[in-house]
């Protein structure tokens, strides 16, 4: 029988407050969207001033992350570079930068997506959250 790694609330919490962190750090008003290795939600952090939109784009950035095993920057280079096809796949809708997966001993346990600034940005508020997932 295999066996899979899972997050807990505490882990969450770290990667919501790290995240959080980085973002007020750069005066960015972001929403945080942690989800599980299946696209699930676990949680969702939306900072003041994050226009309300973020919070229907990060969880799909997330659960895009989670679903693809990849960052959905990927998915936004296919598409940007002409597979346009792409964006008939099923169930995935946050193809835009900024959904990074969680990766533990070579298998994806979760996703970060954020979304509310430039696609860089978000991308670099979910990693800072991913790095201190251990802390």
């Amino acid at each position: 029988m295999q066996q899979k790694t899972v997050l807990d609330l505490n882990q969450v919490n770290r990667i919501l407050d790290a995240a959080q962190r980085e973002a007020e750090a750069n005066g960015w008003a972001v929403t945080i969207a942690v989800t599980d290795d299946g696209g699930h939600l676990l949680a969702l952090r939306r900072l003041d001033g994050c226009a309300p939109m973020a919070c229907y784009v990060a969880p799909e950035k997330a659960r895009s992350a989670a679903l693809g095993r990849r960052e959905t920057q990927a998915f936004e280079d296919m598409i940007n570079d002409g597979r346009t096809a792409f964006l008939s796949a099923p169930v995935l809708k946050g193809l835009l930068t900024g959904g990074i997966p969680v990766v533990h001993e070579g298998q994806v346990i979760a996703a970060v997506g954020v979304s509310g600034v430039k696609p860089e940005q978000d991308a670099q508020v979910a990693r800072a959250g991913i790095a201190a997932m251990n802390g």
